[in-house]
């Protein structure tokens, strides 16, 4: 008995040695490819994609004598309306961008608008499928000025919501020509929200000082810790009316038609409220659109995403999950809003 216990107290030492130098060499791995900073480019013929399962369906459907050879027998007509060998049409990109509080997806979307440019042709259609409830100005200042360059490099722009585009989401919306939405997609909330907790009465009662070093007026408005002062609050009300001015603005300049007071209270509207506001132009979803678009050219997603580490493959990236499950949780406290209005 004793000998049987020995033996597999050294089987598991033995396999917690070998855990932690699996780990140690997924570390080290790790480092590695984050230095490197690879990135794979997705490209996907979505006509062609659309063909090839449509033949497939059709072959199911057909004769078992005739099975294996209708997609390999055309006529001219079906060959001239798949468009095959024709380079000669011109070309829609579509890009996707799937945004959170921190618009984290930022710099990919960056990338991805930098190919776009310096690859269409005149005459291509840029088509940007968002789904974002908005989050943290700059981040998504930055989002909607990449899409601004789309314009200013002439190329037409459309975009496509077929669950959420809300403030920020909004703020990178509004920058195409034309707004298409799905009839309960979420649109608007053209407003600024700021909330910061104070737990400055529960440190008094425990006898517990927080003390704050500023250079500069305003450095701090409102803290966490700090005892609160209505200058420090009214300062903090003004910067927030001073960004919901900016953000109305941007809106203002680029649906010109658009009631910017009306629609500008934070208030949120679904497909046909939206159109009927000026914030859409028409009610339909991506799916259907895209169809739409690939009978009469070509249709190209275009995706750039980071190579996972050995980590990340391996589901070992606490970090990763910790931030996806934080930010997931603060999302769903703000979609709140309009879920169950």
């Amino acid at each position: 008995m004793e000998e049987w216990l020995g033996e597999l107290v050294t089987f598991f030492v033995q396999l917690l040695l070998v855990a932690l130098v699996v780990m140690g060499a997924i570390a080290l791995g790790s480092r590695g490819q984050k230095s490197e900073g690879r990135e794979q480019l997705q490209i996907v013929d979505l006509g062609q994609r659309q063909r090839r399962l449509r033949a497939r369906l059709v072959q199911a459907m057909s004769p078992k004598r005739r099975r294996g050879l209708w997609p390999f027998k055309r006529s001219s007509d079906e060959t001239k309306a798949a468009g095959q060998g024709d380079d000669s049409r011109s070309t829609a990109w579509v890009l996707d961008f799937h945004g959170n509080l921190k618009a984290s997806g930022v710099d990919r979307l960056a990338r991805e608008v930098s190919l776009l440019i310096d690859t269409a042709r005149e005459g291509d259609d840029v088509i940007v499928r968002i789904e974002s409830p908005g989050g943290v100005v700059h981040a998504y200042g930055q989002a909607a000025a990449e899409l601004d360059r789309l314009n200013a490099a002439g190329l037409n722009t459309t975009v496509c919501v077929d669950k959420v585009a809300a403030s920020g989401g909004y703020l990178m919306a509004c920058n195409a020509k034309r707004i298409i939405v799905a009839p309960f997609a979420v649109i608007g909330s053209i407003g600024v929200v700021a909330q910061v907790p104070n737990v400055h009465r529960l440190l008094k009662r425990h006898d517990i000082d927080v003390e704050l070093f500023t250079a500069g007026r305003y450095k701090r408005t409102v803290t966490v810790l700090g005892e609160n002062t209505d200058e420090g609050r009214d300062k903090l009300q003004q910067d927030l009316e001073n960004i919901h001015e900016r953000f109305k603005s941007y809106v203002a300049e680029r649906r010109t038609h658009v009631d910017i007071e009306a629609v500008s209270t934070g208030e949120v509207w679904y497909g046909e409220e939206a159109v009927a506001k000026g914030l859409a132009d028409e009610v339909a979803t991506s799916e259907a659109y895209l169809a739409q678009v690939m009978s009469e050219r070509r249709v190209f997603s275009v995706k750039l995403s980071s190579v996972p580490t050995l980590a990340q493959r391996l589901g070992f990236s606490s970090s990763a999950v910790v931030d996806k499950a934080l930010d997931r949780v603060e999302e769903r406290l703000d979609a709140s809003r309009w879920e169950h209005r």
